[in-house]
């Protein structure tokens, strides 16, 4: 059974009640399994964000249907919503949303503050999280110390404290130089090769879409193409 399954989605705004609606998302239609790495492409206003919004929880689609897991995203109610969010689902942000004035292990921790999970186990957890992006050696300083490239990486960590199934990124390339954007897309493409993470990449960057395995170009909110990549990025090289 695929982890996502996508059927005719639509997504409609009004700017006001007597607003023209502005259609955002049209009869998109696809399905992930777990493990697969996808990259959305698409220039400014072609819904890939929008679309992944939708994926990650963050709105409700105007019509269509979006399964996540086996459940119809109408099936939930909005607090079971914000569950699986958390638990399930791990958020990678191009403005990258650390706290400043805070150490790399405890913007690490924070969605664990909903989690349930014991107190005594956060600093563990956080630690390896830490680990799997090479950033034990900055454990103790601030994010505000960091550059770019590592303040992204803590980012990623963050998203991977809570276990989840999926991890959507939204443009993590997009405020780095190409050196650590880089970094970046490796530390991802290493979690989707090694581990066997599930990422779903929203990007307008043909080299960073390329380290995945599948590309979706949008255009106008819909589908134009839907691609496996037959040679993916990995560093400096390439892997079939």
């Amino acid at each position: 059974m695929p982890l996502i399954e996508v059927g005719h989605l639509q997504k409609v705004y009004k700017e006001d009640e007597e607003g023209t609606p502005t259609v955002a998302l049209r009869d998109v239609s696809f399905s992930l399994n777990a493990g697969e790495f996808l990259a959305i492409m698409g220039p400014s206003g072609s819904g890939k964000s929008t679309l992944l919004h939708i994926l990650g929880f963050l709105e409700r689609q105007s019509g269509g249907t979006y399964k996540f897991d086996g459940k119809a995203m109408e099936d939930y109610p909005d607090e079971e919503l914000a569950r699986v969010r958390n638990k399930k689902m791990g958020f990678v942000f191009q403005t990258f949303n650390l706290l400043a004035h805070t150490s790399v292990l405890e913007n690490v921790k924070l969605p664990l503050l909903y989690s349930g999970i014991k107190e005594s186990e956060w600093d563990e957890m956080a630690r390896r999280a830490i680990e799997s992006v090479g950033l034990s050696h900055r454990l103790g300083h601030q994010s505000s110390q960091l550059s770019g490239g590592e303040k992204q990486r803590v980012a990623i960590a963050r998203s991977l404290i809570n276990n989840p199934q999926i991890i959507f990124a939204d443009e993590p390339t997009g405020n780095l130089d190409s050196k650590s954007g880089q970094a970046v897309m490796t530390v991802l493409q290493d979690l989707n090769l090694k581990e066997g993470r599930t990422i779903v990449l929203v990007t307008h960057e043909t080299y960073t879409a390329e380290h995945a395995e599948r590309i979706i170009h949008m255009k106008d909110g819909a589908i134009e193409s839907d691609r496996r990549v037959s040679i993916r990025r990995t560093g400096n090289e390439f892997i079939k």
